[in-house]
Parts: C-alpha cells; structure tokens; sequence
C-alpha cells in the first residue's frame, strides 16, 4: 500500500444525506462540533423532510446536513458541496445535481439495489453506467463492512448493526479531514452509557470507518483545514434556536424579571420550548398550551403579572395569536412575539425556510395596532436579538415581534461567549405605589398616566395595594384607563400607540462601502445577512465597488435609513418572499428598489447574488 499524503486546505463543502432514518442530522452535528472544537469558523444547513418517517429510500425521504468550515471567517453554508456521502440511490440522485464535477462523491454501494434503485426511477445503476463519470467516486459498502465490524456483538440483531453505519461514515469522514473523535465518543457515552452494547457497537463503527480510511487503498490522502483567526474568548458550537433561548434567559436575568414561556410546539420554533425547559434553575417558567391561542394568553398573562412573557411559534401561529397579540398592544404590556418563519401558506413546508412573514407580523391583526418588529441575522445573532426584543418590550410596555426563520433556527455557528458583565442592564420599574392626586388631594393610580421619554405607562402587577386598575380589550380612557367610546380619545390612544412605537431608540443602520464610491446598495434583513455578505465580498473582488447594508430594526426604521437609500442610483433587496421589505421601503420613503426574490425553502446561494448584484450593476454602467 502507498503511504498516505496529506493536503492542506483553506476551505470545505461536506453534505451527509441518506434517509430519514439513517442518522444524517446526527452524524453532520457530530462533526460539526468536532469542526467547532479544532477551531475553525463554520456554518451548516441541516435540510431534512417535514415527515416524521418519509417512505425509506424514496426521495421525499432524503435529509442532509451540509457543513462549510475554512480557515477564514464563513459567511454561507457554501453554494455546493465539494464531497457528497451518499447512503442510497435516493440521496446520491436528490444531491448530485448540487455537486461540482471533479467533486469527490463517496456511495453506500450495498443500497444500490434493484429495488432502491427503481424506487428513485433508476433504470440501470449509475455506478455502473459511466453517469458519474465526472465525479470522483469512491463505492464503499458502507452498510456490510460496518455488520462485519460489529461480527462479534452477538446480541443484536442485523438490523441493529446496520444502525450503526452512520457512525463508521463519520469515522471515514473524521479520518479524511482530520477531525478528532473524542468529542463524539464523549456524546456516545452519555447517550447510550445505560446501553453497553449499543454503546460498544457505536464506537466499535466509529472507530472501524475510521481505520478504513486509514488501510484502504481507495483514499490516498487526507485534508488538513487551519483553524481561523478569531479573538480571544470562549466559543461555543450554537444554533439560533439555541442562541435565542439564553438570549432570551440573560434578557430576564439583566431585567431582574423572571421568564414565562407559554408555547404550542410548532416546527421549527419547538426547540426554544425544548431548551428553555431545561433552564427552571434560572427562573424559568415553560407551559406547552394545548393550541397557539392558549400559548399567547398565557405568555400575555405572565407578562400582566410582572414576568417576561414570550410565546414562540411560526406563520400559522402568528396567525392564530393576532387577536392576543391585538389585545397585548391594546394593554401596552411588554410581551415578545418569537416568529421562525417558515415556507407558506397554510402547512407549506414546514421543514424549509422563508422570510414571508413579514407584513403579517407589521399589519396582519385587526385595527391601528403598530408593534416594534426586529430580525435576527444569523445563528449567533440571535442572542443579542432576543436581548434587544426584551429590552425594548420591557423599556416601551409594548408587545414585540422578533423574526428568525428555519435557517437561521437550525443552521450554526460558533459563538463568542459573552461575559454576564459585558450584557446590557435592563432596568425595569414596576409600579409600587400610586402616581397622581385626585382632586381630593387622595393619591390615585392612573395606569395610563405615561413616561414623558418612552410614553410607556406603568407596568402594575395585580395585587398590589393602591394600584387597581380596569383590564381588558375595550378601548380606555388616556390616563385614567377607564372604558372609553369617546371617538377624541380613541384618535388620541391610537396615535399615542403609534408614536410610543415609532419613539423606540434604535441605532443607525451601518453601511459597509469600503471605497466609498459605490453606486449600488445592496439591503438585506434577517437571513440573508451571509449570502449577501458572501455575495459582495465576490463582486469586491472582482474589482467592482459595492455598499451592503442590513437591516434588523424594521418598525420603526432606523432613522437614518431614507437617507442612507437616497445616496445611492440602485438599491438591490433580496429577500426570500416576493419582496415584501422593498414594498415597505418604497411606501416610506419614496425610493425605487429592485427585489431580487426567491421562494425556494433554501437561502440564497452566493452565485446568484453575486449574479443579480453584477446585474444591477451593468444597470448603472
């Protein structure tokens, strides 16, 4: 055998898919955290069916994890993968369309079966009829090797076996880029440790794919990536559901508020419920309603009793909140509205991403009923959003939405962990006592009486001596918060909400124009932060100028906005709707704005921005 080399890379695309059942999601989040542990900068699109078991082996079954990790900062889970592991006919034909020629692609050859391979529309196998010709392909019975490594496990069955060999792909994996696997020998150990034998036959394939690759003369090199240059600091392997959960537990901790979560498991918010559930030490109350209506109440009950109420949920949800969240604007109580967007209407694609939730969270509840709405712009950003979403819910009295989508939720990064002392403070005033005279000269409380600066009124909670007040959905009076159906001060009320909203401090939108003589301007919100980001930093290179800016705060706009989109002849929006941000700027502000839309459940990818932004720019040329 010749002795193996090794090459030095400065980036890599991997994409696990396989079925439903076959552990991809497990087995890309494995070397993910390994990846995360070397220290290079990464980011993953997990990308799996909305079932909860899809038919084996057809293709609305496939799931995929892909990875981009480099020794650079990662903007994108990278545009195609430069190796695809494909564990049946059904992933090899749902991704090779994705994959480069030249790529290297690694196929369970033992699924390619008669049957599996008809099951995909597969007359002939395409290891056999020169298809991948154009590809690096390295057949491995995936699936028997890894039975014959676990020959002596007597207690189980084949089909236990065969469980396993997602482990040895991961060794495989593990091998050819160098990963260490004391990470997932660790994980192994905690999830199975009460299960010896799965245990043993788990490591026992983890470790025989990675001998594979070692002894086997079908590999003959393996692939070093440098770690990436980051600061100093502690980091963490985080996904933005995951990040958005401690964001929102620090909020309440700088707030001195507990958190009351009141959520309906919806995909693909549910696993903020599933995190926040296990923080009950940190003051954290968590209640699984039976609906989305039951959810919204009880967050906007917590929140009327002086806690931090949060629901979570996605399109459908929101839908179903409008009435409660109309009510908590009406009540001017502090309570944060989480929407991971997902593809729509209706059931859509539960499973896929999109930013179509937009002008539902603006203006999708009935009457004048503005509430601050922010976005969150990758994994990691998702804490200092659920951060900011508390503040200024808490600072203004007012319900807020905060917006991520399935991409950001289930995609990660890794994360510099901040210091409890570096967060910001977030005072909160409850009201102790009464706050006016009557004519009397008797102390009164007045729950509508405001904050000259913020034009919050007092947050109250119930029960405490002096300060009872009416509540409820019916219009009040300013001030006194009697019921009012006086038609002056319902004017007065409605516009009070709205100037209380429009007051809210939020920064100036930062734009990124190197040279300083840009003549376009690419905006963005939310998600499609990285791939615009990716996108420009191509078109830079190429040596065209371009400015890039991103929005979080979208009501109100940062103050500077209209200017900012006035100093430049094109302003390019992409967004993964049918342009529902462009329709927001152009009705504001005036300005003519090009959509670039797409609605395909995956983001963007960084050719074809770059593509549109070349585009635009020939345009102004």
């Amino acid at each position: 055998m010749t002795s193996k080399t090794a090459q030095t890379l400065d980036r890599v695309v991997i994409r696990f898919a396989g079925d439903s059942g076959d552990g991809m999601q497990l087995t890309g989040d494995r070397f993910t955290s390994e990846t995360a542990a070397l220290g290079n900068d990464l980011s993953t699109l997990p990308n799996f069916p909305a079932e909860i078991r899809a038919p084996q082996g057809t293709l609305p079954g496939v799931s995929s994890f892909q990875l981009h990790f480099a020794d650079h900062d990662v903007l994108t889970p990278g545009d195609a993968p430069d190796v695809l592991v494909a564990m049946n006919p059904a992933a090899l034909k749902a991704n090779i369309g994705d994959v480069p020629r030249g790529a290297t692609v690694i196929v369970n050859t033992d699924e390619f079966t008669k049957r599996n391979l008809g099951k995909v529309g597969y007359e002939t196998s395409p290891l056999e009829d020169g298809s991948l010709e154009s590809w690096h392909v390295h057949p491995v019975a995936l699936t028997s090797i890894t039975v014959e490594a676990l020959a002596e496990f007597s207690g189980l069955s084949r089909k236990e076996k065969e469980r396993a060999k997602n482990m040895f792909a991961l060794g495989l994996l593990s091998w050819m880029y160098t990963r260490p696997t004391t990470g997932t020998e660790q994980f192994l150990k905690s999830k199975f440790g009460a299960r010896p034998e799965i245990l043993e036959a788990n490591l026992t394939a983890l470790h025989a794919g990675w001998n594979y690759g070692e002894t086997t003369e079908d590999f003959a090199s393996t692939y070093v990536v440098a770690p990436a240059p980051m600061p100093p600091g502690t980091y963490r392997n985080v996904t933005g559901n995951t990040a958005l959960a401690l964001g929102l537990v620090s909020a309440s901790h700088r707030a001195g508020r507990p958190l009351v979560l009141g959520s309906y498991p919806i995909t693909p918010a549910s696993d903020i419920l599933h995190a926040l559930s296990s923080m009950k030490r940190h003051g954290v109350t968590t209640i699984q309603a039976e609906d989305e209506i039951a959810g919204a109440g009880i967050a906007l009950g917590a929140a009327y009793g002086g806690a931090v109420g949060v629901t979570t949920t996605s399109g459908p949800g929101i839908a179903l909140k409008a009435e409660t969240i109309g009510l908590a604007v009406a009540l001017e109580l502090p309570l944060v509205v989480v929407d991971i967007q997902r593809g729509g209407p209706s059931t859509g694609l539960p499973t896929k991403t999109e930013q179509a939730d937009l002008l539902q969270v603006m203006y999708g509840r009935n009457g004048e009923s503005p509430l601050p709405v922010i976005a969150a712009q990758t994994p990691a950003d998702c804490f200092d959003a659920a951060l900011d979403a508390v503040r200024i819910a808490t600072t203004y009295r007012t319900p807020v939405v905060l917006l991520s989508d399935g991409y950001l939720a289930n995609g990660s990064e890794p994360w510099s962990v901040p210091s409890v002392d570096d967060l910001p403070q977030m005072h909160v005033d409850l009201a102790s006592e009464p706050n006016m005279t009557d004519d009397n000269g008797e102390p009164v409380f007045r729950p509508y009486l405001r904050d000259p600066e913020t034009l919050a009124r007092p947050w109250a909670v119930p029960g405490t001596a002096g300060l009872e007040h009416r509540i409820g959905g019916i219009e009040k009076a300013d001030v006194t918060g009697d019921i009012s159906y006086d038609p002056d001060n319902h004017e007065k009320m409605v516009r009070l909400r709205q100037a209380k909203v429009d007051g809210v401090t939020v920064p100036d939108v930062e734009v990124d124009d190197p040279t300083g003589d840009a003549r376009i301007l690419v905006l963005g919100w939310g998600s499609t932060y990285g791939p615009i980001a990716a996108a420009t930093r191509v078109v830079r290179n190429a040596g065209q100028p371009v400015a890039r800016a991103h929005v979080r705060h979208i009501n109100p706009f940062p103050a500077n906005l209209g200017d900012v989109l006035r100093r430049y002849d094109r302003v390019l929006v992409p967004e993964m709707n049918t342009g529902q941000l462009a329709m927001l700027l152009r009705s504001k502000y005036l300005v003519d704005v090009r959509s670039h839309t797409a609605i395909r459940g995956l983001p963007f990818t960084t050719v074809e921005l770059a593509g549109a932004i070349t585009t635009t720019l020939q345009e102004v040329q």
